[in-house]
């Protein structure tokens, strides 16, 4: 007969279930602070492929830099964080806030502007607003986008923040959240302090600078949070007003559908459809260019070429050792078992345990031809005690990061997803967890036992 004691004992242990054993054999998880256990491990690369010095493409450029968005990825780095002036690469951030403002509902694309002083008095690239005009948001989008027309830059900044001065305030708190490091803007169009009309001009005596690297984070916010980008990006020409004599161009000559065009079809590039150029005297030519292969978007930013024609001819160069190069590839699968992982302890739970699965897939960007990159993985689970029965199908139980390092390069590509339950962990009644607790607690003692002897 079971003694009172004893019993007392097993009710405490059915309340209080012991936690199962995580540790495989001749395998220790580390915990972590938080409680969750972690694992690591790496498979071996195969086939991998040795990428190209950039020095073999024999730039001549104060600064490049070649990036693939969706990993963050650094392809191609010459002087990428020198802080350079910009030009009209600057108004990239202006489309960027526009576009998040009608986005988030505060504009409108056929929400009527009317032209202010500061707009108006603009030189440089522009429409020739005149002060009392009324045009739409999308026109003048249009217009700062194909035609980097100063003017209707400034209309648009004004239209957001209220004056030009308070939309640059919020230009570098942007900047600052995207993680540019050496961006400071003194305007909404990349004009030098004194090409802008001095009424408007800022207190502070400094430029607007911005590095290549700082442009190609700008660029892949465009691109990844509004790809509808390439509506206003690809328009070859644009006649902004009937009275107009002449259409406005697109200072992009590399546009794919310019293969077709006379005077543009020697800079055509297959895929590119963005994505802003950008000259001043002190800037040189500058362009920060977008294409599209095979399901790979590449940015890319050159800057200081002697010219204009010289700028398409060096960003080929840079997207060229890109998709000639690098390929995206799925790595993992989504619904991955990981080995070693395949399930988590339930207490409480019908079964001790419940089987797990990655939630989605992970893709890199790696050497083209290679067939098995070297992958690290990390799992962390989460804090036992927490995994009580019930758990849903589905539910979020733990995280596995996976690592990739390009041979030859610095950084690290690193995706976490998540470690799902396969199906629903059901809850044991109460007589079930009573006979699970004398087992354990005779089990425990007659182990015990035998490690005495």
């Amino acid at each position: 007969m079971i003694k009172t004691a004893t019993v007392g004992l097993l009710l405490n242990m059915l309340m209080n279930p012991v936690i199962p054993a995580l540790a495989e054999a001749g395998k220790t998880p580390a915990t972590t602070e938080s409680g969750t256990t972690t694992n690591a491990t790496a498979t071996k690369a195969t086939n991998a492929v040795k990428i190209p010095s950039v020095d073999t493409l024999g730039l001549k450029l104060k600064s490049a830099v070649l990036i693939e968005p969706t990993t963050g990825e650094v392809l191609l780095s010459l002087n990428a964080d020198l802080p350079l002036p910009p030009a009209s690469m600057t108004k990239m951030m202006t489309e960027y806030l526009v576009a998040d403002a009608v986005k988030n509902g505060q504009l409108s694309w056929d929400q009527k502007v009317t032209i202010q002083e500061n707009a108006a008095k603009q030189i440089g690239s522009r429409i020739f607003l005149a002060e009392g005009d009324e045009h739409t948001v999308e026109e003048l989008y249009i217009a700062m986008a194909v035609g980097s027309a100063n003017d209707a830059t400034v209309a648009l900044a004004e239209l957001v923040s209220g004056s030009e001065l308070e939309f640059v305030k919020l230009m570098n708190q942007t900047a600052q959240k995207m993680g540019m490091k050496t961006a400071h803007f003194i305007n909404s169009t990349g004009l030098d302090r004194a090409d802008m009309p001095k009424k408007f001009q800022p207190a502070e005596d400094r430029e607007t600078v911005m590095s290549a690297m700082d442009a190609a984070i700008l660029a892949k916010y465009i691109v990844t949070e509004h790809p509808d980008f390439t509506r206003f990006t690809t328009i070859q020409s644009y006649k902004f007003r009937e009275r107009d004599k002449a259409p406005m161009i697109n200072y992009n000559w590399m546009l794919e559908a310019n293969k077709n065009i006379a005077n543009f079809k020697a800079y055509a590039y297959p895929g590119l459809d963005g994505l802003k150029t950008g000259h001043t005297s002190s800037a040189g030519n500058c362009f920060t260019g977008t294409a599209v292969r095979d399901g790979m978007r590449l940015i890319s930013v050159v800057m200081g070429a002697n010219s204009e024609a010289h700028r398409f001819t060096e960003t080929k160069k840079v997207l060229d050792y890109g998709f000639n190069n690098f390929e995206i590839k799925q790595v993992v699968a989504p619904k991955t078992v990981i080995a070693g992982n395949e399930t988590v302890p339930v207490l409480k739970g019908k079964n001790k345990e419940v089987s797990v699965v990655t939630d989605e897939a992970v893709s890199f960007i790696v050497p083209k031809g290679t067939t098995s990159p070297q992958i690290k993985t990390t799992v962390e689970i989460n804090d036992p005690a927490t995994l009580v029965a019930p758990i849903a199908q589905s539910a979020k139980v733990g995280k596995v990061t996976y690592s990739y390092q390009v041979e030859g390069m610095s950084d690290v590509q690193q995706k976490t997803v998540n470690l799902i339950t396969v199906e629903e962990a059901e809850k044991a009644g109460w007589f079930k967890l009573f006979l699970r607790a004398i087992g354990e607690f005779f089990g425990d003692l007659f182990t015990g036992i035998k490690n005495l002897f």
